[in-house]
Order: structure tokens, then C-alpha cells, then sequence
């Protein structure tokens, strides 16, 4: 596990981000732990996850003309991500879309650079893939490509079928999802840490019963 992974994860932990304990999923899942993106509420945090995501997308290596966040937790993802790849020296182009199309002014839905080339979506993470469909169907209209999309997690766990989430966006889209960190980075993180032993057999077991 990269050392940036890592430090997300524990990062996450400590924003209150990453929480165990019993949380229902939509699933209607007993699951041992819960991310809640929206906890990233402040400027540090969003500087900081901002950094995070930058370096998964270089690590990737997806090539990409334009940043897409969908309304609404895409919207400061995009913007904190693009600042902390200028901040590397890479300056990128970046939109979000509105959830109605504005009648007046500029009006449309979409907000910020044009959709062209290869876009790359960023999302915090990949439940029914909704939000990823609409994206593609809105780049795809503009007459852009989808390069791929960026999730903080992969929980790496079954939908309705086999497959997850995640699995079931890369075959109908036939693009690749990156997460800054997987449920297997979670259980390495946690395997390290002899005060979370207790965590590491709930979600291990959890991993065993519904993962992918």
C-alpha cells in the first residue's frame, strides 16, 4: 500500500470521515463501517483531500482533457482537485453540472470549462452507479468521451448481483475506476494497528460475507 493510502485512510479516521461501528447500508446491510464524504467540511480538509485525489489520478496515468464533477459532492471535489494539481504545476480544466438547466444568462446545465475531449469524472464514491450514468450520458451529448472515474473508496462489496458497483461501471462503460484507497487498503491499514484489532475482524468478516 502506497504511503499516501495510508495516510488517507488515517486521515479519514481522524475527520470522523471513516466511522465503525453498525451502520444499515441501502442494501438494507448490517455493515461495520460508514464513509461519509460530506464530513469533509472544511478548508483544511478539502486542501488535504484535494492532494489525495490528485495523486491517485497521477498515479493512474488516465489521460484527460477536462475535470467533471456531478452535482453536487463532484462540485468542491473538482474545484479542490484541479487546485492541488496546479499547485504540482499541472493546470487543468475543470465543469459541473447543474441539476436543472438555467433558462437565463449563460444558461444549460453545465457550468465551467466546455465538455471536450477526454473527461475524467470524480465522484467520492460509487453506490448504484446513478450519478455515473448521468455523467456519461451528458459528456457523451457534448460530444466528449468519459476517461474514467475517480471514487475516494471502492468498497469492493456486491450489489444485486455478483458484481460491485465499481465492477459493474468499468464493463458497461468499459472505462476505469481509480480509488484513492479499496477496502483492501482499509484492512491493511487496520492490520497495522494493534488497537483496532477489534475493527479489523468486523470488517474482515464483513469482507468475506458480501465483498467481491
Amino acid at each position: 500500500m502506497s504511503d499516501y493510502k495510508a495516510e488517507f485512510v488515517e486521515f479519514a479516521i481522524a475527520s470522523q470521515v471513516l466511522c465503525f461501528g453498525a451502520f444499515k447500508t441501502k442494501a438494507g446491510r448490517m455493515s461495520p463501517y460508514f464513509f461519509n464524504a460530506g464530513l469533509f467540511n472544511d478548508g483544511d480538509k478539502l486542501t488535504r483531500l484535494g492532494e489525495f485525489y490528485a495523486k491517485a489520478i497521477v498515479d493512474s496515468g488516465i489521460a484527460f482533457d477536462v475535470l467533471f464533477g456531478p452535482a453536487y459532492k463532484g462540485i468542491p471535489l473538482a474545484a479542490s482537485i484541479v487546485v492541488a494539481l496546479a499547485g504540482q504545476g499541472k493546470n487543468v480544466l475543470f465543469a459541473f453540472n447543474r441539476k436543472e438547466a438555467k433558462d437565463h444568462g449563460e444558461g444549460g446545465t453545465v457550468v465551467g470549462a466546455a465538455l471536450k475531449g477526454r473527461v475524467l469524472i470524480v465522484d467520492d464514491v460509487i453506490s448504484a452507479g446513478t450519478s455515473v450514468r448521468e455523467s456519461v450520458e451528458l459528456i457523451r451529448h457534448s460530444g466528449a468521451e468519459p476517461a474514467g472515474v475517480v471514487i475516494a473508496l471502492d468498497r469492493m462489496e456486491r450489489g444485486t448481483g455478483t458484481q460491485s458497483a465499481v465492477q459493474e461501471v468499468r464493463e458497461q462503460f468499459g472505462i476505469p475506476v481509480v480509488a484513492v484507497v479499496t477496502l483492501d487498503n482499509l484492512l491493511e491499514f487496520l492490520e497495522r494497528d494493534a488497537n483496532r484489532q477489534a475493527e479489523l475482524r468486523a470488517v474482515a468478516d464483513y469482507r468475506a460475507e458480501y465483498g467481491v
